[in-house]
């Protein structure tokens, strides 16, 4: 795979990771949220700031 194709993949991956969290917080806004939810969610932010780190 070339770099600008990787680069392109990692973009897309970047807008639909970028469109799940709207989503969510979108059902969080009209159903709230349950203490499951919370747990998950922060394991995504730590995930998330794991990720950002990394150089492509």
């Amino acid at each position: 795979m070339t770099q600008n194709s990787q680069h392109q993949e990692a973009h897309g991956i970047g807008q639909i990771e970028e469109q799940l969290k709207q989503q969510a917080e979108a059902a969080e806004s009209i159903q709230g949220i349950n203490e499951a939810d919370r747990d998950i969610a922060e394991k995504a932010r730590q995930r998330e700031s794991e990720l950002d780190e990394l150089e492509f």
